[in-house]
């Protein structure tokens, strides 16, 4: 499928841009007709933010644990998120790559019900190769969790948390993405990955 395509909603949802793709307003689902607003995107009140909550600048991240892609993207990303320290940094869980995939964003969400997203989310994120429910739970445990503890907090929160991934899914496919990673950098689409210094050039041109 030719990119203009890939990158077009039947709204005319997404615009070219600069350096991107600038995410337009109000985004519709030609399915259901349902409007979904850049806020929904980037401030989504369960969805865990990392970096500085009180950031000047919002980076998305469309992600999955078994993306090759997104574990190389991952330091570059938290490296620059520290240095810069005014960047909303949100972690969207997008699991594509099945049911082990599920699996690892469950517990890492059950860890954000404990206060604890970024250690498990980092831990999984350092991990190589393909994953494995053995490897999950290797990977947890040392990284000091409880992958029992992780399960039920999850599930004491299933609803919540399995909301956030839907709406995860549908934002991905109304924004038109094919695959992780994917970024969004203030209100700028940059499908794939990106190296510090694209990330902070992006940053730059949010804040300008």
């Amino acid at each position: 499928m030719p990119l203009t395509t890939r990158r077009t909603l039947l709204t005319g949802g997404l615009i070219a841009a600069a350096s991107g793709v600038g995410l337009m307003s109000l985004l519709r689902s030609p399915a259901s007709a349902k409007e979904m607003t850049v806020e929904d995107v980037l401030f989504d009140p369960d969805n865990p933010v990392l970096g500085n909550p009180e950031g000047d600048v919002t980076i998305v991240e469309f992600f999955d644990y078994q993306c090759p892609y997104c574990k190389a993207n991952h330091p570059p990303l938290t490296e620059v998120v520290e240095a810069d320290g005014n960047i909303r940094l949100v972690m969207k869980d997008w699991p594509i790559f099945g049911a082990t995939s599920v699996r690892a964003a469950q517990l890492t969400l059950g860890a954000a019900s404990l206060g604890r997203y970024e250690a498990a989310s980092n831990a999984l994120m350092e991990t190589e190769g393909k994953l494995s429910a053995e490897l999950i739970d290797e990977t947890l445990e040392q990284a000091g969790f409880d992958v029992a503890a992780l399960d039920k907090a999850y599930r004491g929160e299933r609803d919540k948390w399995d909301g956030l991934m839907s709406r995860n899914s549908e934002q991905a496919s109304l924004i038109g993405l094919q695959g992780t990673p994917a970024f969004i950098v203030g209100t700028t689409l940059y499908p794939g990955a990106m190296d510090a210094k694209a990330l902070k050039d992006a940053v730059d041109r949010a804040r300008g």
